[in-house]
């Protein structure tokens, strides 16, 4: 499981990703059942980051149409996940109109802290960002920057991808990750360290 330059949870599996959906197509459900598997994890991850409790519910309804429009997908496993996930977006924002919920965006864009986090930090909440507890922070980022950590970190999505569920540039989905996964490494480290004095990363009042 070694030390790669970006751990993206869905990576490893895309072969076998790949060969389930091919499978799928042509019919065999137990196939179909290995693609859920292997898919299920990081997207309801996605949605949970957009819905919260809901999330369950828009991933059934994501699912219903992923399943009825399997023939017309074309690509590998890789692209799967980018195409589940475009789907799963569609969704949550359906379901999001229909609650009237605005998502929480924060007037602190932190525009101006760009200073180059050490390489741990962003490990750090690379890390967290499969608990409950860091979903919930990250639900508290401005939009642009929580989808694009999603997408890159719970779904596993390169870049170029990333940008294609979103319909963003790359070059606007990796700031946006990387404002997002800065702002977070802030926030866990402020938690960690508690009363022990101001480690944190850009909280400079």
């Amino acid at each position: 499981m070694g030390q790669g330059t970006e751990p993206r949870r869905g990576q490893a599996y895309d072969g076998e990703l790949g060969a389930a959906v091919a499978r799928a197509q042509q019919g065999d459900e137990a196939a179909f059942a290995d693609a859920y598997r292997l898919v299920q994890p990081g997207l309801l991850g996605y949605l949970r980051g957009l819905v919260g409790d809901d999330a369950e519910d828009v991933a059934s309804d994501a699912w219903l149409e992923i399943a009825r429009d399997l023939g017309r997908f074309r690509g590998d496993g890789a692209g799967f996940r980018g195409w589940t996930a475009t789907i799963a977006r569609h969704r949550a924002l359906d379901h999001l109109r229909r609650q009237r919920v605005r998502p929480r965006s924060s007037a602190l864009e932190q525009d101006v802290l760009e200073l180059p986090g050490p390489q741990s930090t962003h490990d750090q909440a690379l890390e967290a960002i499969s608990t409950e507890h860091a979903l919930e922070l990250v639900r508290g980022l401005p939009r642009d920057q929580a989808e694009a950590v999603l997408l890159r970190v719970v779904v596993g999505l390169d870049g170029p991808a990333a940008a294609r569920v979103l319909g963003k540039r790359p070059g606007a989905v990796r700031t946006a990750a990387y404002r997002g996964l800065k702002r977070l490494a802030a926030q866990l480290g402020a938690e960690s360290v508690t009363d022990e004095g101001p480690r944190t990363l850009g909280e400079s009042t």
